[in-house]
C-alpha cells in the first residue's frame, strides 16, 4: 500500500444494500492502510461520573473530542472514519493528521481536567502494530438513506487498541504544544432531552459484541436481522423526530457549551449566544429551518459498528422484550454478549459546520445509556 493514501476512506464506495447483507459481503470490506493510526478518547471513571449526575458533561466532552479532531482533518481536506461512544470516541487517521490531532487532544484533556475535573484519556496505536499482532481492521461505508453514510468496521483491531490505551501502563508522553488554539468551531449542544416519537415508546441503548471464536459478520448479521424484524427499518426505530425537538434557551445550557469551547465564560458572548438561541426559534419556522430539521433527523448518528454493535433505537416495550428473547438465544448459543439500557428519552449533541449539508448529530440514551450498557457488558465479559 502506497504511503500516499490520505484519501483512502473518502474514496471508498458507499453501499446501500441492507446492513444485514453488507456484513457478510467480505469483498466489500477493505483493510485500513497499515501506515494509518487509531486514536481513542475515553473519560476515565465515566460510570461514577454518570452516577453523580454528570451524564450531560460526559456526552459533551466526548463530542468535543470529535469536533477537535474533525476540524483538523477538515482543514487538511481529509475525510476520516470516526465513532461516537457516549463517553469517548474513536478515529482512524492517516499520518498527515495524527500528530496535530494528538497535540490538540492533549490540550483538550488539560482544559477538561481544569474546567470539569474529569480525566479524558487520549491515545494512539499504529495500525501496523495492530496487524503485527494478528488483529484485523476492515472498513466499508454504509448508508440506509439519503446522503448520510457511516463507516462499518469488522475485526478486533479497535477493541485491541482500546485495551492498549486504557491499560495502566500506557503512556502518551508529553507532546509539543499545538501551534494554534484548540478549534471547537461547530460544536453545538442546544437540544433538550428528546422524547420518543410516540407516547408509548421507550428508548433502548444496545451494545452487542461477538463472542470469542465466533465470526463477527455472521453474529452481527443475526443481531441486525433481529432488530430489523422486530422494530422495522431504521426510519421506523429512529428515536429522533422533528416534532419532539426542543431547543434549550437557558443561560446555564449556553454557559456550559461556552466553558467546553474556551474554558471561560465571557458575559458579552454569553448574551450574544443566548440571543442567537432565541433567534433559532424563529429560524426553525422558516423553510430553510424546516429543511435543516429534517436533515438533522436523517443525519442523527444512532448506529455505530466499530467491531461491535452500538445503537440507540425506539419502540414499544413489547418489541424490546422480543428483541431480548432473540439476543438471549444468541448469547446462550455462545455467539454474542450483549447489554442494553432502557430510558424514556434520548440526548443529542451536534457538530454543525454548515446549516445546509454539513452537520452530524450524536445520539445517546438519556442518563448515559451507552456508558450504563457498557458497564453491564463489561461484567458479563468478566464472568466469561
Amino acid at each position: 500500500m502506497s504511503d500516499n493514501n490520505e484519501q483512502f476512506y473518502s474514496r471508498l464506495p458507499v453501499n446501500r444494500i441492507a446492513l444485514s447483507d453488507l456484513l457478510t459481503e467480505d469483498h466489500l470490506f477493505y483493510n485500513v492502510p497499515e501506515n494509518w493510526h487509531v486514536i481513542i478518547t475515553d473519560i476515565k471513571n465515566s460510570t461514577s461520573a454518570i452516577q453523580n449526575g454528570l451524564h450531560q458533561n460526559v456526552n459533551l466532552i466526548a463530542t468535543g473530542s470529535i469536533v477537535a479532531v474533525l476540524n483538523i482533518s477538515y482543514k487538511a481536506n481529509i475525510t476520516i472514519p470516526f465513532f461516537f461512544g457516549g463517553d469517548g470516541a474513536t478515529f482512524i487517521v492517516p499520518p498527515a493528521v495524527v500528530d496535530t490531532a494528538m497535540r490538540a487532544l492533549q490540550l483538550y484533556r488539560k482544559n477538561i481536567l481544569r474546567d470539569f475535573n474529569l480525566e479524558l484519556r487520549a491515545g494512539t496505536v499504529p495500525v501496523k502494530a495492530i496487524y503485527a499482532l494478528g488483529h484485523e481492521l476492515k472498513v466499508t461505508k454504509f448508508s440506509s438513506s439519503g446522503n448520510f453514510a457511516i463507516p462499518v468496521i469488522l475485526g478486533d483491531g479497535l477493541n485491541y487498541a482500546e485495551k492498549v490505551i486504557k491499560g495502566e501502563d500506557y503512556q502518551l508522553g508529553e507532546l509539543e504544544a499545538p501551534d494554534h488554539e484548540l478549534d471547537l468551531t461547530g460544536m453545538m449542544c442546544r437540544w433538550d432531552k428528546i422524547k420518543p416519537p410516540e407516547i408509548n415508546f421507550e428508548v433502548v441503548t444496545l451494545l452487542a459484541i461477538a463472542a470469542e471464536g465466533t465470526k463477527q459478520s455472521t453474529a452481527y448479521k443475526k443481531v441486525i436481522s433481529a432488530i430489523d424484524e422486530i422494530y422495522g427499518m431504521p426510519q421506523k426505530r429512529q428515536p429522533i423526530s422533528v416534532a419532539k425537538l426542543k431547543l434549550k434557551s437557558t443561560y446555564a445550557a449556553i454557559r456550559q457549551e461556552m466553558r467546553m469551547k474556551s474554558g471561560n465564560v465571557k458575559m458579552f458572548k454569553l448574551i450574544q449566544d443566548w440571543f442567537t438561541a432565541l433567534l433559532g426559534f424563529i429560524y426553525f419556522r422558516t423553510q430553510n429551518g424546516k429543511n435543516y430539521l429534517n436533515r438533522l433527523v436523517e443525519m442523527s448518528d444512532t448506529l455505530v459498528v466499530d467491531g461491535k454493535i452500538n445503537t440507540v433505537i425506539t419502540g414499544m416495550a413489547q418489541q424490546r422484550l422480543l428483541l431480548q428473547d432473540a439476543l438471549n438465544a444468541l448469547e446462550e448459543a455462545g455467539e454474542i454478549r450483549y447489554a442494553l439500557y432502557v430510558s424514556s428519552e434520548s440526548v443529542m449533541s451536534c457538530y454543525v459546520r454548515d446549516l445546509k449539508d454539513d452537520h452530524i448529530h450524536f445520539v445517546d440514551g438519556a442518563e448515559g445509556g451507552y456508558t450504563k450498557a457498557a458497564g453491564v457488558l463489561k461484567l458479563k465479559m468478566k464472568k466469561v
